[in-house]
């Protein structure tokens, strides 16, 4: 396994000289610009805490950052990143009701149509295996500026799309685009971010990005009230066009020379087999996509269980939905203010997991009919529920994995997000085969998601064996 793959064990640390390691800044943010050797640097164990037996020398500093790359981030740079993660999904939810007016336009069948939402979703996941590991070999801003431009003139196309056949095609090509922003944005938090202070920074992103399915269906709805479908790509293109130019003048470098890949698709293929080999860091990627899976589920089957089996209007159903990103943004908050730097990351994940399983096999039963003939308002709260328990897991999963990884950071955010969409979107289509009448199917996957999970996250990543195995080298220390 390439040794910049994963973090050492401390039984890998011992014999170093505590002197050479870099201390980092006491919030947890990493000094920027300083070049780290992959063979004496520290990495923090997975609840953010140094690893045990190490000893720092207290009158040394930490070395200013180079210029050009900032230690920590401004409002800007944080609202820029928010606002990349948040790209792609506004896409997808601005242009959802639009569906039925793009069939009529395009004189095309409904389930053709369903395909210009599949072919965004299968980009998104295929670009970020493409761009991530091209920004460990040339910097965050190169592959970041081509791929917004190239998204920029997709979403143009997609606008003057004249057939459905050619609208799937700009959408495959916007969501291979859109992927720099989503796995560069978490690669550029790992560059900046150790420890608590990246879970707490994630959570700050995900009260940015978490905005973008409330506003984004509002949004896309009242467009249609001025204009047809084409509009909200219009709508779209302006947006990319002001991210562009912002992400242009005003994102920094944070991946500095001295820490890039040199090599080709070879070395690229090596660090994610290495990244693959690291047992915990393919369990929390597997943790959190099958967790995502069931977000996946609530997201695809929401509107026919409200609408369809208890008879909400679809102004109820946006409520629910907007509050329900809501509790999630919230919880999210939660976990960056109050709980990461208190509890340990693994705890807090394990924690959110259980939340999770409680709700959907509550939902379960009720689908069922366990519990008798309940109404809307238990099966909202069940939903709402497990959906604010995913601003606890979501975020602390994607540090706990990267805690893992110094110098493949972009490879090791492409392969958590692409994992994530192709669970994703195999779970998705699972909770329509019985039709549109019953939840059943909803809540089974999503209680199927959230059991595998769990496995994932004990039988892979084993978080008290951290814990043990530092305990003991301390121990060893001190004798």
């Amino acid at each position: 396994m390439p040794e910049h793959a994963a973090t050492p064990t401390p039984e890998q640390d011992q014999g170093r000289d505590p002197h050479r390691a870099a201390a980092p800044a006491p919030d947890g943010r990493r000094p920027a610009g300083r070049t780290r050797d992959p063979h004496r640097a520290a990495a923090p164990a997975p609840d953010g805490r140094r690893p045990a037996g190490r000893t720092r020398d207290p009158h040394r500093a930490a070395a200013p950052p180079a210029a050009g790359a900032p230690g920590r981030t401004g409002p800007l740079v944080t609202l820029l990143l928010g606002a990349l993660t948040a790209t792609t999904p506004l896409a997808m939810d601005m242009y959802l009701p639009a569906l039925p007016q793009v069939t009529r336009s395009l004189d095309a069948p409904a389930v053709t149509v369903q395909l210009t939402l599949t072919a965004c979703m299968a980009g998104l996941a295929l670009g970020q295996l493409i761009v991530g590991p091209l920004s460990d070999r040339w910097g965050r801003r190169r592959p970041l500026r081509i791929g917004l431009v190239v998204y920029l003139a997709a979403t143009a196309l997609c606008a003057l799309a004249p057939t459905v056949e050619t609208l799937i095609a700009f959408r495959l090509v916007q969501g291979l685009a859109g992927a720099a922003g989503v796995v560069i944005a978490r690669a550029v938090v790992r560059d900046l971010y150790d420890g608590v202070a990246m879970a707490r920074f994630f959570s700050t992103l995900m009260l940015i990005s978490g905005a973008a399915p409330i506003v984004a269906p509002l949004v896309g709805g009242q467009i249609l009230r001025v204009t047809e479908w084409r509009g909200v790509f219009v709508v779209l293109t302006v947006i990319g066009a002001l991210l562009t130019a912002l992400v242009w003048l005003r994102l920094p470098e944070t991946l500095p020379p001295a820490e890039r890949h040199r090599g080709g698709v070879g070395e690229t293929l090596r660090a994610m087999r290495g990244l693959l080999a690291d047992l915990p860091f393919t369990g929390y990627m597997l943790a959190g996509g099958f967790t995502f899976a069931a977000l996946f589920a609530y997201i695809s089957a929401s509107p026919f269980v409200i609408q369809e089996i208890y008879g909400a209007s679809p102004q109820t159903f946006s409520l629910l939905f907007g509050l329900n990103s809501v509790g999630l943004v919230a919880a999210g908050q939660i976990n960056g203010k109050l709980l990461v730097g208190r509890v340990g990351l693994d705890k807090v994940f394990a924690a959110g997991l259980a939340v999770i399983t409680l709700a959907a096999t509550a939902l379960l039963l009720m689908a069922t009919g366990v519990l008798g003939d309940v109404g809307l308002v238990p099966v909202a709260a069940a939903l709402f529920v497990l959906m604010s328990a995913m601003g606890v897991t979501l975020p602390n999963t994607q540090s706990l994995a990267l805690m893992r990884v110094r110098h493949a950071a972009g490879s090791a955010s492409a392969l958590l997000g692409t994992s994530s969409f192709l669970v994703g979107a195999v779970a998705s289509p699972l909770v329509g085969v019985a039709g549109e009448h019953t939840a059943v199917p909803m809540a089974v996957v999503q209680l199927a998601g959230a059991l595998v999970a769990a496995a994932c996250f004990v039988g892979m990543c084993r978080p008290w064996t951290t814990r043990e195995t530092a305990r003991a080298h301390a121990e060893g220390d001190a004798s």
